[in-house]
């Protein structure tokens, strides 16, 4: 497995691996699939300023990860929120932890202090909703820090919402 830095040419790769989220789970709130130059415009709009690695497992992109600006104001500066993103067809192989190692190394180096994540929540998984983010970033070293209540509503269903953060400890930098 080779964890390397994204490219807008890997932009419809990443839409294939990101599709079936967006058509099968709720996992993520969007009803629609970007279309390729979306996907590319907004990995264009990440890479200006934050990491965005690809994973690649025998010459193929099998998952992607990516920090985005957790608020606009300038006070925000040293959070994120992360987005990680794995094939399907190769979960459970440790794509998600490697590019999310190679995404903290990467934040830590640009002095980032908090990596939030954003996940649709329910007490019970259902068919659209399993809960593996929320386990895979707990086990991440991640806790709950926030959950807001029907504030996604997918497949006539309502969904949670639930903030996960993560403090990275970087002694080195200070304000």
């Amino acid at each position: 497995m080779i964890i390397r830095d994204a490219h807008l040419d890997d932009a419809p790769r990443l839409r294939e691996i990101f599709a079936p989220y967006v058509e099968q789970t709720a996992i993520t709130f969007e009803y629609d699939v970007p279309t390729v130059e979306e996907f590319r415009q907004r990995m264009e709009a990440v890479l200006q300023s934050y990491p965005y690695f690809v994973a690649i497992d025998e010459g193929r992109i099998v998952g992607y990860a990516y920090a985005g600006r957790f608020k606009q104001q300038a006070a925000y500066r040293w959070a994120v929120e992360t987005s990680i993103y794995v094939d399907r067809s190769v979960h459970r192989r440790g794509v998600g932890r490697m590019l999310h190692e190679a995404l903290e190394e990467a934040l830590r180096q640009r002095g980032i202090l908090n990596m939030n994540a954003c996940i649709a929540y329910l007490d019970q998984p259902d068919e659209y909703l399993p809960l593996d983010s929320v386990h895979f970033h707990e086990r991440m070293g991640y806790t709950r820090v926030a959950h807001f209540h029907r504030c996604g509503r997918k497949f006539g269903r309502w969904y949670d919402m639930i903030w996960m953060e993560k403090l990275i400890d970087n002694a080195s930098y200070r304000l």
